[in-house]
């Protein structure tokens, strides 16, 4: 298994930066950020350490032989807008530049991306997975001639109220992806599972792994601590962030042990990212360093 971190937390870092803090925290790989050359929209998106639009084939080897001259590798390249947002203008740019990440993905011989499906918000999940049929498929198809594997993310991407009532995401549930893989049976859907949300999502994390093994393709290690307390008081038709709290991996409620103890039974031999959501850590970017230094020597105690 491959220890690495996803790189959106280091927006203060251009590529050669992150990969040499990757190295030097003796992290074997990066999920790298590659949005837009854009102002944020939320937290933690915005931030690109590539330019897909710019990658000639000259950008591009000079990204691998940095890479391979630091010994660590690129998991995968990370876009996560709503693909399915009902402002259609909106959505062509996601798709436009999605498009641009996984024509990177495929030049640099990463072969993979990973993103939302999105969620139309205002609209039932019926009609999602409707909408989902019309517009994923040609997405699909265009990473396939590629050889380039879509994982997704599970996070609902309901945090606060903006993103109320639907969330951003439907892909956050086996009952969905079930669904999902139905409508698009592509070796190269899968997931980028993330245990951190079953557990506001009152889940087990662990249970559906073992049905999806073969749908795996890419791991977070995010934690997140709820506060019950807050929880009694607020229910959960809550805005979720009313009671719960994104941590880094060791410092919330979920059990590594058992979730690296499933990964190890299902075969796993892929990416697994750390992702920093941890407020606890953004203090300064040697805060953010640490977050990151802590997570590492937390985990090898369970993933090598």
């Amino acid at each position: 298994m491959e220890l690495g971190f996803i790189t959106a937390i280091l927006d203060f870092m251009n590529f050669e930066q992150v990969i040499d803090t990757a190295a030097s925290l003796g992290y074997s790989c990066v999920e790298l950020a590659c949005w837009p050359q854009e102002a944020a929209a939320r937290r933690y998106a915005g931030v690109s350490h590539l330019n897909v639009a710019e990658l000639d084939d000259a950008k591009a080897a000079y990204v691998k032989d940095y890479c391979r001259s630091k010994g660590v590798e690129i998991s995968s390249l990370a876009y996560y807008p709503n693909n399915l947002t009902e402002d259609l203008e909106q959505r062509k740019y996601f798709h436009d530049h999605l498009y641009k990440v996984i024509e990177a993905s495929a030049k640099l011989g990463v072969n993979m991306v990973t993103t939302f499906v999105g969620r139309m918000q205002s609209k039932s999940i019926e009609e999602n997975l409707e909408e989902f049929a019309k517009v994923w498929p040609p997405i699909i198809k265009f990473a396939e001639e590629r050889g380039v594997k879509i994982a997704i993310e599970n996070c609902p991407m309901l945090f606060t109220r903006d993103e109320w009532p639907g969330g951003q995401n439907i892909a956050s549930t086996p009952a969905n992806w079930r669904k999902l893989f139905e409508i698009i049976d592509s070796d190269y859907f899968g997931l980028n599972y993330d245990p951190s949300h079953f557990i506001w999502l009152q889940m087990d994390y662990v249970k559906p792994m073992y049905e999806f093994k073969d749908k795996i393709f890419h791991v977070h290690f995010k934690d997140l601590k709820i506060d019950y307390d807050r929880l009694d008081d607020v229910g959960v038709m809550a805005y979720p962030l009313e009671y719960m709290t994104p941590k880094i991996p060791g410092h919330g409620d979920v059990d590594w042990g058992r979730f690296a103890s499933a990964l190890y039974d299902i075969g796993f031999n892929g990416y697994a990212c750390v992702e920093v959501e941890d407020r606890a850590f953004e203090g300064s970017q040697e805060s953010v360093l640490n977050s990151l230094r802590l997570s590492k020597r937390y985990l090898e105690q369970f993933v090598i």
